[in-house]
């Protein structure tokens, strides 16, 4: 019996960890780390890592940096770094240093990935690295006065080759270095590599390994999440930020408002800090999320006409309970809305129930509708992940949806079938059993 009570963490932890393995499968990440973490004794952990998420079928495309190398070769040969606004201005010695920085960091990710993972089956299963001049650049000029020479931008990111790579389950690493048509060798940031390549590959996920604690509020405590707004407000305001946090969330605004959905920052001093983020419920970075919470708010009377527009024609198809005017009016403070150019596309309300045991509440989420002409653009998943997050504010430990029509969608998204007698005593006394809805219940959660 001892030894199957200490395998019940582990089987669990394996069982939460498989929706995200099969949603994870096919998917193109980029991941973010600089020069410091190849140098780190635990660089050989990180790598391990990268190897078993290649080898779930996860599309991986490593951007890294090398500051730490190029001021050492600068410092040897006795030269100063020279930056403006955080930005190198590479010369024709920097460049010289830059290149040869960039060219062993590189060939040292290469050498560790062609490894595998050591004491395992994957022993010595070589992953296949592609990397070259899939970066054109161009020069940076002169800024506010600054000449910044060698230092370039990205012009252009040859994403069929990188995407051609992917497809015959390679991993591909990009460099802070872009190539122009005529030859010409350019500094850039990892961060523009980055955001420039998860921008033109369509990337559903960006994930950036800083350095330090990651981001934290004003009372050091790790900010969990931030909607775009929230983090355009972080950068705007007077509050002081380490160097690589303001880049990377600079870089976080623009993928977001380029189509990237999640952007991820995560410490680099946590061992498994990649594993835990994407297989866990909770994770251990911040989340900045691109869906637009600003157009997702607390419903008023004057949305009742807009609201009943939406939900109509479900009521007449019986997939929604039909809500008389005068009935949504009075319940109307349950209902969350989006809006978007002073119409309502979408709907959903949260109805909390005590289940009458010390600690446990529950919410029942009801009346979920998108427009016709906005559904398969994931705001459905967009509301119903603010829904859980409105629930989790105000104490909720599960939500449960009765559903004739859906029930698929909800159990994609994590919900679990279950019986009547799962619902709280006064929601299951109210429970239509000519409807004949079926029962699903989901434990919140961080979400992924």
């Amino acid at each position: 019996m001892t030894t199957i009570t200490a395998q019940k963490p582990f089987v669990s932890w394996f069982r939460d960890a498989g929706p995200y393995i099969n949603a994870f499968r096919g998917r193109t990440f980029v991941l973010v780390f600089g020069g410091e973490a190849v140098q780190d004794d635990g660089f050989a952990g990180l790598i391990h890592d990268i190897a078993l998420l290649n080898s779930l079928g996860i599309r991986l495309v490593l951007v890294h940096g090398a500051r730490p190398q190029v001021e050492a070769r600068l410092k040897t040969r006795g030269q100063q770094t020279h930056t403006v606004d955080d930005l190198r201005v590479t010369d024709d010695i920097a460049l010289v240093c830059v290149k040869e920085a960039v060219g062993t960091v590189r060939v040292e990710i290469e050498a560790r990935l062609s490894m595998g993972l050591a004491h395992s089956p994957m022993a010595g299963a070589r992953i296949h690295v592609a990397s070259g001049n899939m970066v054109t650049a161009r020069p940076l000029g002169v800024c506010d006065g600054t000449d910044f020479l060698h230092t370039g931008e990205v012009r252009r990111i040859d994403a069929e080759a990188i995407h051609a790579q992917l497809a015959l389950g390679g991993v591909v690493l990009l460099s802070p270095l872009g190539y122009s048509p005529t030859g010409e060798v350019f500094n850039l940031s990892a961060e523009d590599v980055a955001t420039s390549a998860a921008i033109a590959l369509k990337a559903d996920k960006v994930l950036y390994l800083a350095e330090g604690p990651g981001l934290r509020d004003a009372r050091k405590k790790l900010v969990r999440e931030l909607s775009l707004s929230d983090t355009q407000k972080t950068l705007d305001s007077r509050r002081k930020l380490p160097q690589d946090i303001r880049r990377i969330l600079h870089s976080a605004v623009n993928l977001c408002l380029n189509g990237i959905k999640r952007v991820h920052i995560l410490s680099r001093q946590i061992d498994g800090a990649l594993l835990q983020e994407l297989f866990t419920r909770d994770g251990v970075g911040t989340l900045i999320n691109a869906d637009r919470y600003e157009d997702t708010r607390q419903a008023g009377i004057e949305d009742v006409a807009g609201i009943l527009e939406l939900i109509t024609p479900l009521e007449a198809a019986d997939v929604l309970v039909r809500r008389p005017r005068e009935r949504l009016e009075m319940e109307i403070q349950r209902f969350t809305v989006v809006e978007r150019d002073g119409m309502i596309i979408a709907c959903a309300a949260l109805y909390p129930f005590a289940d009458g045991k010390p600690g446990a509440h529950s919410a029942e989420l009801a009346c979920l509708a998108v427009h016709p002409d906005y559904q398969g653009e994931g705001r459905g998943e967009t509301l119903l992940r603010f829904i859980e997050q409105t629930a989790k504010q105000h104490g909720i430990e599960n939500l449960f949806v009765l559903s004739t029509r859906t029930s698929h969608w909800f159990l994609e998204r994590g919900f679990i079938k279950a019986g009547l007698d799962a619902l709280p005593k006064k929601r299951k006394a109210l429970y239509n059993y000519r409807r004949n809805a079926n029962v699903f219940i989901r434990k919140l959660g961080a979400t992924d």
